[in-house]
């Protein structure tokens, strides 16, 4: 028999394996079991929890509560043959881009995939030169480059999207490099180190299958002619009935090109903006799980509050992370949070943003972008030579400026420059900040900590400008099909591998689209 048992809580700090446990609780002996789901359950500070979800195959007979028989819950994936006349064209391999490039890989289609940055090594040296001697690659840095910007991050997997193509995506992560505990634990990620290694994997295997990359290669432009596209790309030119543009949400020239030149049709979106805030990681940790603190990773938060009805959030935490300051464009700084698979920074790290909407911005579809390079470049003024503006919690709520952070920690791994930081957001940000500190705290003791610090700015976490596309994911210029965070379709490495997966899936499947 086959069972699945939700509910199974396990005391954090047990000595007993997990199949000590099951054998003792259900009185069985011979068995087999796989862990589906693992979440903590920290809600009472004197017991904490794992929470598994499980499965479990034996001849024996389970009785008890929450136990039901399984059901496997698995969607297959088809790769049909690509029979159309021009391979397909994938501008940018972020998350987006390689689940489009690797599905139609599989299908036989030999992609053609063009990405402004360079491949993985010589892009982590391009990151590195610009963190160690601030020399700015401006098309290959921490938003472009083989991977995309999630690369430099967390490689955090968490979605609020149900759909049965996550655990495809998944598996392939795992199947590309990625640790197995990213099947089955309630907040998976993968770590920027281990991430690396699983991008150039997937590459590698659609180079194997056919398809061709073209790095260090900036697309320029398309334009219709007859029964396919001409696109241009640095010094070369292909044709395609399918343009995929997964081009990222910091690839403001390409969008300001696609809207004025391409005419592409798009809107203007509500978007975030607001800073980095960094605690000590065991204070977060003894917060969350108190004296099981010490048996368990680092600890995640998510938290959230209004100001009227504008959203203040946390997001993209980061537990044992790091901030970095980074830019794409010249005289502009914005913050990144990013971590590796095991952690192991001192502080851990998470965005507080507060919502921004068109009407704060203005009415033209470009404005927001406009919106952001504004404060974008008052960051790089207030800092020096592309270090991050920075704060101590004490002082951004008090408005006063720091003087010396050497006391607090000598060796700070990012250049902050302390300056009024919040010369760099709309007031309405700044206020919003403000009020998230003070409500957090009240959820999530310490996060109020006075010195805390505070890096501005964070700007990037979504695209003010929305690409429109229709049913079949296509814009209503012809040939061009829209995907990923640049687009506007998505917010993660997730829920933008989805949005490619499934528009690729969608191009197989509508033979007479046109």
């Amino acid at each position: 028999m086959q069972y699945q048992i939700d509910q199974f809580k396990v005391l954090v700090g047990n000595p007993a394996s997990l199949e000590e446990l099951i054998k003792k609780h259900y009185h069985i002996k011979q068995f087999e079991y796989k862990i589906l789901n693992r979440s903590i359950d920290a809600r009472k500070k004197d017991a904490v929890f794992y929470v598994y979800r499980l499965f479990i195959q034996t001849d024996e007979k389970l009785e008890g509560k929450n136990i039901l028989p399984y059901a496997k819950k698995e969607q297959s994936i088809s790769y049909p043959k690509w029979k159309y006349p021009y391979p397909p064209i994938v501008v940018g391999f972020g998350p987006a881009g390689i689940f489009a490039a690797l599905y139609l890989a599989r299908c036989g289609a030999k992609p053609i995939i063009l990405e402004r940055g360079s491949k993985m090594h010589e892009r982590v040296q391009a990151v590195e030169d610009f963190l160690k001697h601030k020399r700015l690659h401006t098309n290959c840095n921490i938003q472009f480059g083989e991977g995309g910007a999630g690369t430099f991050s967390d490689g955090k997997l968490t979605t609020n999207l149900k759909n049965p193509y996550i655990d495809f995506i998944l598996q392939e992560f795992v199947k590309h490099g990625a640790n197995e505990d990213i099947l089955y634990d309630s907040m998976p990620h993968i770590g920027t180190d281990i991430l690396r290694n699983v991008v150039v994997n997937i590459r590698l295997e659609i180079e194997a299958l056919g398809g061709v990359f073209y790095f260090d290669t900036p697309f320029l432009d398309a334009v219709p002619k007859g029964d396919c596209l001409e696109v241009q790309a640095l010094n070369l030119g292909f044709q395609t009935q399918h343009l995929l543009l997964g081009i990222g949400h910091s690839a403001k020239d390409t969008i300001r090109h696609l809207y004025e030149k391409t005419k592409l049709p798009m809107e203007a979106k509500a978007f975030s903006m607001g800073v980095r805030i960094e605690h000590n990681a065991k204070e977060i940790s003894q917060s969350q799980y108190g004296k099981f603190a010490k048996f368990l990773p680092k600890a995640y938060y998510k938290l959230a509050t209004k100001a009227g009805n504008r959203g203040i959030y946390t997001f993209c935490m980061c537990p044992g992370g790091y901030v970095m300051a980074s830019a794409s464009e010249e005289e502009t700084i914005v913050t990144n949070g990013m971590s590796n698979q095991k952690r192991e920074g001192e502080n851990s790290n998470s965005a507080i943003l507060v919502d921004v909407r068109p009407e704060d911005y203005g009415t033209d579809v470009l404005s927001g972008l406009l919106y952001q390079e504004k404060y974008e470049k008052l960051a790089y003024l207030c800092g020096e030579n592309y270090s991050a503006p920075g704060n101590l919690v004490k002082e951004f709520l008090k408005d006063e400026i720091a003087t010396d952070f050497r006391s607090i920690s000598p060796t700070y791994p990012h250049g902050i420059t302390f300056c009024d930081l919040k010369k760099c957001l709309p007031e309405f940000v700044v206020e919003g900040i403000k009020k998230g500190i003070i409500d957090f705290d009240k959820k999530l003791k310490g996060f109020h900590h006075p010195d805390a610090v505070l890096t501005g700015i964070e700007s990037r976490s979504s695209s003010p400008v929305r690409i429109l596309r229709n049913a079949n994911r296509q814009s209503n210029c012809p040939f061009i099909y829209p995907i990923g965070e640049g687009a506007g379709y998505a917010g993660g490495i997730t829920s933008a591998s989805l949005d490619g997966l499934t528009t690729a899936m969608k191009i197989m499947e509508d033979k007479d689209e046109r």
